[in-house]
C-alpha cells in the first residue's frame, strides 16, 4: 500500500461528533473544487455506519463481523465543494424495515449543503439471478499505466503540471485505459464508449478502521466518478476539462451494487453515453471483476459546455 492509498483511507474514516453526525477532511484536486468520488464516498461511509448489521444484499457480500453495504445509491451534486474545509455529514434514518434500510444524506460546508446522497440497504436475500456477459478487454497489466501515459502527452494539456497534478490526485488508483483517452484524440469524434482497468495501488487490511466490503464499495463509488464522462467527450472529440475545449461539473450519480468485489483486484469499467444535449451528458458504466461477474452499475448526468471565446 503506499502512501497516497493511506491518505484516500485515512480521508473516508470520518469522525463521528454526533450519533448520525459526521465530519470528514477534504483535499484539494485538480480543479478548485472537492472531487465529486470524494464526497460521494464519505457520504455513503457515514450511510454505513448508522446501518444494523444484517443489512446485506447477499450473504456471500458480508464480512465476517457482518458489516452493511450498500445495495444502491442516488445522489445529487448541489455546489462545489470547498477542499480547504472539512465536510459535515448528517444521516437522516429515513427506514429501518424487515428487508430493507434506508439512509440519507446531507453534505455540508459554510452552512449550506453541498451534497445529498439516499442510499439503500437489504438483508440476505436468495432470488432469480441473471447477467450481462462481461465485453471483451485486454489484460490490464498489457496497458500503460497513467505515470506512462499523461507524461507522454503533457503538451496537450491546457496549463503546465496539469499531468503532474493528474497523477498525484489518482495515485491512490492504478487505471489504465484500453484505448486512449479524450485529451489524445482532440478533434477526432469516435464512438462513446470507453473502458478503463482499475485497482487500489496495494492491497486493502481486512480489519481496518472501514470494515470490509463497505471499505471496497466505498472505493468503488470513488473511482466511478474519474471517467464516467469520457464517452460523452469521445463523441465529439473533445479532450476535457484539462485541455481546455469544455467545462462541466457532475450533476448527479446512481449506483446499484449487485455482486462481490474487491477494489484491491482488477476491475473493468465499461461506459458509453447514449445521448448529450442542453448543455448537458449522460454516461452509463458497467463494472466487472475480472472473473466477469456483473458487480455493479453506474449512471451519471454531467454539465458539459463548450467555453465562449
Amino acid at each position: 500500500m503506499n502512501d497516497a492509498l493511506r491518505s484516500l483511507l485515512d480521508l473516508l474514516a470520518l469522525e463521528r461528533i454526533e450519533q448520525d453526525i459526521f465530519r470528514g477532511e477534504s483535499r484539494a484536486s485538480v480543479v478548485p473544487r472537492v472531487f465529486g468520488g470524494q464526497v460521494a464516498a464519505q457520504a455513503l461511509v457515514a450511510a454505513g455506519r448508522t446501518v444494523p448489521a444484517d443489512r446485506s444484499p447477499s450473504s456471500r457480500l458480508r464480512s465476517s463481523r457482518g458489516d452493511p453495504i450498500p445495495h444502491s445509491l442516488h445522489a445529487y451534486f448541489l455546489r462545489p465543494g470547498d477542499p480547504g474545509a472539512p465536510i459535515v455529514y448528517t444521516v437522516d434514518r429515513i427506514r429501518d424495515g424487515r428487508s430493507f434500510t434506508t439512509r440519507r444524506v446531507v453534505a455540508v460546508q459554510h452552512g449550506q449543503p453541498v451534497f445529498h446522497l439516499s442510499a439503500s440497504f437489504q438483508a440476505p436475500e436468495e432470488g432469480l439471478e441473471h447477467q450481462e456477459p462481461m465485453p471483451p478487454a485486454p489484460d490490464p497489466l498489457e496497458l500503460p499505466t497513467a505515470a506512462e501515459m499523461l507524461p507522454r502527452h503533457a503538451e496537450r494539456f491546457l496549463a503546465p503540471g496539469v499531468a503532474e497534478r493528474l497523477l498525484e490526485a489518482r495515485a491512490a488508483i492504478d487505471l489504465r485505459y484500453v484505448d486512449e483517452p479524450p485529451y489524445v484524440t482532440v478533434g477526432e469524434p469516435r464512438d462513446p464508449r470507453s473502458q478503463v482497468w482499475f485497482r487500489t495501488q496495494g492491497k486493502l487490511d481486512d480489519d481496518g478502521e472501514i470494515p470490509r466490503p463497505l471499505l471496497d464499495i466505498c472505493l468503488v463509488t470513488y473511482v466511478s466518478d474519474m471517467t464516467l464522462l469520457d464517452s460523452v467527450l469521445l463523441a465529439h472529440g473533445r479532450g476535457g476539462w484539462a485541455v481546455g475545449d469544455v467545462v462541466g461539473a457532475s450533476l448527479d450519480h446512481a449506483m446499484w451494487f449487485h455482486r462481490p468485489l474487491r477494489a484491491d483486484e482488477w476491475l473493468l469499467y465499461d461506459q458509453e453515453s447514449p445521448t448529450a444535449q442542453g448543455g448537458r451528458g449522460l454516461g452509463k458504466g458497467r463494472i466487472f471483476t475480472a472473473d466477469g461477474q456483473l458487480a455493479v452499475s453506474v449512471i451519471q448526468e454531467g454539465v458539459i459546455r463548450v467555453p465562449r471565446d
